[in-house]
């Protein structure tokens, strides 16, 4: 990527100060996201999903959502 100009960075730096982003409740970026999907668990469903993670080699996300899967397969 090329370095800016002195121009270009001014023009850019004038544009973002009199266009203030806009945000909502259901916009964020990555980290914003992120921090969304942490939720706590107790010790034994941690230590299940720790031992899921290990034989499957899959993620905690990965294990979370196929159990979810799975109970939604279950009750339709």
């Amino acid at each position: 990527m090329k370095d800016l100009t002195d121009k270009e960075a001014a023009e850019l730096d004038a544009y973002y100060t009199t266009h203030v982003p806009k945000v909502g409740p259901n916009e964020g970026g990555f980290f914003a996201n992120c921090t969304r999907r942490l939720v706590a668990v107790d010790d034994l469903s941690a230590a299940y999903i720790r031992s899921a993670c290990e034989a499957e080699h899959k993620t905690p996300a990965e294990i979370v959502g196929q159990l979810v899967r799975e109970k939604i397969a279950a009750s339709a």
